[in-house]
């Protein structure tokens, strides 16, 4: 029997190798708004399906963060990448991350769109109740992506955002990884990492917020940098695909040299905060 492989979506020729891991709402179609204005001359991306998702979705697992970055991982090596940066959007930033506690030289740069922290994510019992109902609730899953994202987008299209994700999506895996990306806590194994990590929030999103950002992200990466986009809640892949593609690619490109030490900042529209902006955040997830 053949072992499992990520399914994934290879797009550019590029030499800098990236790796995309979508979010738990959503399978690797979730980064389908910007795949045809990406740099494909400067870029290789493999876009990845989790297990519980899209053409993994009868993937048997544990359905853990430690598990999707050994996956990516695995992946790396099936293409032969030995280095790489990362992007993961909501949990897929957990995963991200988790891949950097787990091969820290391999990981070049990376990149995390309204991520999860290291830390978790800490629900009060209200949230934690509704989040677990959203397996096999659509009116659960509709309520949260219509808050996440501000409470202002059409109708239609959280009915779409939410059809998808009963679509692409496993209950059984869906509920599972809710447990590992909110609950999992492994932050003092990435504190410290000189690696250059970029946080995209959209300023709509009331859960991962800047604010949060500042309180998590900020303090574990010394090189760590703060990017808010106006006009996005929680999928800016959906909300803001150009100003999100312009914000990641100028990020990556600002590595300036073949070990991936890289200073530069994201040369963007949007503000960008660097790791000694006072936290201020309002709490952590710690």
């Amino acid at each position: 029997m053949a072992s499992f492989q990520l399914p994934r979506t290879l797009l550019g020729e590029g030499p800098h190798k990236v790796i995309a891991v979508h979010g738990w709402f959503a399978d690797r179609s979730a980064y389908d708004p910007v795949l045809a204005d990406l740099d494909a001359g400067a870029f290789q991306y493999a876009v990845v399906d989790l297990r519980g998702y899209g053409e993994a979705k009868d993937a048997v697992g544990s359905y853990t963060t430690g598990e999707g970055a050994a996956d990516v991982l695995d992946l790396a090596d099936r293409l032969g990448w030995e280095r790489f940066s990362l992007v993961g959007h909501s949990m897929g930033g957990s995963v991200a991350q988790r891949v950097l506690a787990m091969a820290p030289r391999r990981v070049r740069r990376l990149v995390g769109v309204s991520p999860v922290p290291a830390s978790g994510l800490r629900l009060s019992p209200e949230q934690g109740e509704l989040f677990a109902s959203a397996a096999h609730s659509p009116a659960a899953r509709r309520a949260i992506i219509d808050f996440t994202t501000g409470g202002v987008r059409p109708g239609a299209w959280l009915d779409r955002m939410v059809t998808r994700s009963l679509t692409v999506s496993d209950p059984k895996a869906f509920r599972a990884w809710l447990d590992s990306w909110a609950g999992e806590d492994f932050h003092t194994e990435v504190t410290g990492s000189p690696v250059p990590a970029l946080a995209i929030t959209g300023a709509l999103d009331p859960a991962l917020s800047a604010d949060l950002m500042r309180g998590t992200w900020l303090r574990a990466y010394p090189q760590g940098e703060l990017a808010e986009l106006p006009g996005a809640g929680h999928y800016a892949m959906d909300e803001t695909p150009l100003e999100l593609i312009r914000t990641v690619e100028d990020f990556l490109r600002a590595d300036d040299g073949p070990l991936g030490r890289g200073d530069g900042t994201a040369r963007t529209a949007t503000s960008t905060e660097h790791e000694n902006t006072p936290p201020g955040a309002r709490g952590t997830a710690r």
